[in-house]
């Protein structure tokens, strides 16, 4: 007889929460008269979580019977072999749509500078916040699919760096598409073309894009409502296309130099604060 690995139970969980969540649909709902869109995905994030043994598991015997340890450690290494399929397309994709890139002019084209520049405030606020190497992984990117791709090939989704990825990804799932919308009409209240908010709006993810497409469309003048629709599109496009190699080469190595230039100083201010603070709590306990 076989020995269960615990790759059968993983599907198979996958498979009920994947129908779970596709029968509970996105949810919608309106803040401040901004409409909100969370995509399906969010519920899948959440159920997965449940199932842990620290949460249903306590609650529920079968539950920790099914989904062990041994199923949470091998789940990484199940996520990195479904990511090959979308690097293998998003390469295929690639070729075809460069002539489009070009022709997207260089506003569209180095908008993925935006990305790589928020990493240098973002960076040195997680090490200031002792996350170490998983700050690398959850400031090089927005940390989409592509970026899972990359960190858990390079380093695996188990490593700190995968971590870091990891918990971008979520709380960007969660949190992202909330954010999106309501910075849509912000940005037009503040002047900004709805062009130039529509290409911020595709930015690689499909439930971030749709939130900010459908809020910025509710918020501008009707006559942009196309020409919103065909920036966000191509702009989602082409930072999908351009954005695995920017993340790969650019981006990434650049992440890793930043972070032996700062880190060393950071970690030790760090350890000074922290330092006088055990010496106060020492000092009050005496």
């Amino acid at each position: 007889m076989k020995r269960n690995t615990g790759s059968i139970n993983c599907l198979i969980a996958a498979i009920i929460i994947c129908l779970i969540a596709e029968a509970m649909g996105p949810l919608q709902f309106t803040v401040f008269g901004i409409p909100v869109k969370i995509m399906t995905m969010i519920w899948a994030i959440m159920l997965g979580i449940a199932l842990s043994p620290q949460l249903l598991g306590k609650v529920i015997p079968a539950v920790k019977k099914f989904i062990t340890e041994k199923e949470i450690k091998i789940a990484p290494y199940l996520l990195s072999l479904t990511l090959y399929p979308l690097g293998i397309m998003f390469g295929i994709s690639a070729g075809p749509k460069v002539g489009i890139v070009l022709e997207a002019g260089p506003a569209l084209l180095f908008q993925e500078a935006g990305n790589v520049m928020t990493m240098l405030i973002a960076l040195p606020l997680g090490v200031l916040l002792g996350l170490g190497r998983s700050a690398v992984g959850g400031t090089f990117s927005l940390c989409r699919d592509t970026a899972l791709g990359i960190i858990g090939d390079k380093y695996g989704l188990n490593s700190r760096e995968g971590m870091g990825t990891l918990g971008t990804y979520i709380s960007g799932s969660v949190f992202g598409a909330i954010v999106f919308s309501l910075l849509a009409p912000i940005g037009l209240g503040i002047g900004l073309h709805p062009y130039a908010l529509a290409m911020a709006s595709g930015m690689g993810s499909a439930s971030m894009m749709s939130a900010a497409t459908a809020a910025l469309s509710g918020a501008a003048d009707p006559m942009f409502a196309e020409q919103i629709l065909a920036y966000s599109a191509t702009s989602g496009m082409i930072t999908a296309v351009t954005g695995v190699y920017v993340e790969m080469f650019v981006a990434l190595p650049l992440a890793n130099f930043y972070y032996k230039k700062v880190a060393p100083p950071i970690e030790k201010l760090r350890d000074k604060l922290f330092s006088k603070k055990e010496d106060r709590k020492k000092a009050n306990i005496a």
